[in-house]
Order: structure tokens, then sequence, then C-alpha cells
């Protein structure tokens, strides 16, 4: 599940991007990193789940009483159910967020059948013995157009592209700058409003991770024991977004279509190692 934008420049106490006050990250030893992996197979589970349920026919409620089951039956709690509530927000209602073709991203699951040509998004994160995993993808009810596979392919790329840069001493923005270049230059947009994180205990950790480059930003050396959530989401068309009356689904201003994937990786010594992988 993304975290909402809001950067500006760090003062020099800054931890991270934030907006003049210290963002803690937080390193983790080895033996976090294990938990985290345990929690990512388990997620890995699950969209392995989601690639064989999204059929004609099938809804995404469907989809998330399935997860929410694999979840459960194996100790983990799925995180995103009733997640907002705290902050005032309407809690979210479900284990997962199913986004379909111009839902960007917190898509409520519902009772609408999938149907040949569509793209369905799916974000899902568990919580196992204390330690979180969080991913998501998009899966194609095959067929579908050309524009529909490259938009899905080009985000899977420019995840595989954050994935292949991140090590200690790299910065994020030049990850960042590779993928919006990758995301660019395929002829779509990259999402603004909506950011990667850090992750570990809590979902959301800081540093807030930007899928995209402008001068107002700033910018995080990355160490190891860093633990990342990378999710670039992109538009066919624009990169704007609104949300809905229901208070969570973010559409496509222009009806666009919209993908997104999403890892948890370590920054290890040498390099990162995705945890939400089999």
């Amino acid at each position: 599940m993304t975290r909402n934008q809001h950067f500006c420049p760090p003062c020099p106490l800054a931890g991270g991007f934030g907006k003049g006050i210290r963002r803690l990250i937080v390193l983790k030893s080895s033996r976090a990193i294990a938990r985290m992996r345990e929690a990512g197979r388990l997620v890995a589970k699950g969209l392995d789940l989601v690639r064989k349920m999204a059929r004609p026919g099938m809804t995404s409620l469907e989809i998330d009483a399935a997860i929410e089951e694999l979840f459960r039956s194996a100790g983990g709690e799925p995180i995103f159910k009733g997640y907002g509530a705290a902050a005032g927000r309407p809690a979210f209602p479900a284990a997962i967020c199913a986004s379909l073709n111009d839902e960007v991203v917190h898509g409520i699951p519902d009772g609408r059948k999938l149907k040949t040509g569509d793209i369905l998004s799916i974000d899902m994160g568990v919580r196992l013995k204390n330690y979180c995993g969080d991913a998501a993808i998009t899966v194609a009810v095959k067929p579908i157009d050309n524009l529909a596979r490259s938009l899905i392919d080009t985000t899977r790329q420019a995840l595989e592209v954050a994935v292949k840069m991140v090590r200690p001493g790299v910065t994020w923005l030049q990850v960042a700058k590779e993928m919006q270049h990758h995301v660019e230059s395929a002829g779509f947009s990259v999402v603004r409003a909506f950011t990667g994180h850090g992750i570990g205990q809590k979902m959301h950790e800081e540093p807030q991770l930007p899928n995209y480059v402008t001068s107002q930003l700033g910018d995080i050396v990355l160490e190891k024991g860093m633990t990342l959530a990378i999710e670039p989401m992109v538009n066919a068309g624009d990169y704007g977004v609104k949300t809905l009356k229901n208070g969570w689904t973010a559409v496509t201003t222009d009806g666009s279509l919209s993908a997104h994937f999403e890892h948890t990786v370590a920054v290890t010594e040498d390099r990162a190692v995705a945890l939400t992988v089999p």
C-alpha cells in the first residue's frame, strides 16, 4: 500500500525526505531481515494465487477472500484491513487493494466480474511474526490489447530497473531518475501522488520513495540494512489522479489505464535482495 506524496528538501538534521524534522530510518539486522523474508514468501504465495485466479468471470471480492484465508491460515495478519481508521479516514475494508483498468491504487474489492481485456492491479501486505511484507502486481485478463501489454511490461521493468540499481552508496533519486526515464521513454507517465516507502515492523516507515525526480525533492543515500517497498505506478496517459468518494480508490484523471508493481527489498552489502519472491 502506497504512501501519499508530501516532500520538500530536507534540512541538515533530516534523516531522509522530510519537512525540516529528523526522519528516523531504521536499519534492520540480519535476523530482522530473515523475519521479513518469511512474511515476503507468504506475500509471494498471494501473488501467485492472484495470477491463477484473475480469469474472466472472477471478482476481486473472491480474490480478496482467498488472499485473506491464505494469510490467516499461515498465522499472518492482512495489514491493509482496517488501515486508516486511527488517522480518521474510513477504515480500509479488505485484505487487498484491487484496482481495475483506470484505477491506479487503493481500489476496494467488489463484485464486478472480470472480462477479457481488463487489467487488474492487486496490492497486498501481511504481518507475520511482527514483521511485514508488501507487494503488488498487475495481471492481464487475456487477451489484452498492445497498449495494455506495453503498459504492464514497462511498469514491471521499471521495478526491475530499481531493484538492480539499489545498493549501498547509491542515492534514491539516482534510482528514481532511471525509473522515470524508462517509463517516459515508453510514452507513459509516472504517478506522482503516491510513493513507495520504508517497511519493517510497521507497513509504513521512513524513507518515502518517489518514483520520479524534480528539483523540489531532497535525497537519501542508501545503506545496508534498509528495507524498502519499491512500487512504481504508471499511467498510459497523464500522471494526474483523483480519489473517488469512497475515500480510497484513486483513478486516472483522464480515464487512461494504470499499472502497479511492487516488491519489498532489503539493501545488503552490495545489492538489493527481493524479499517478496518465492
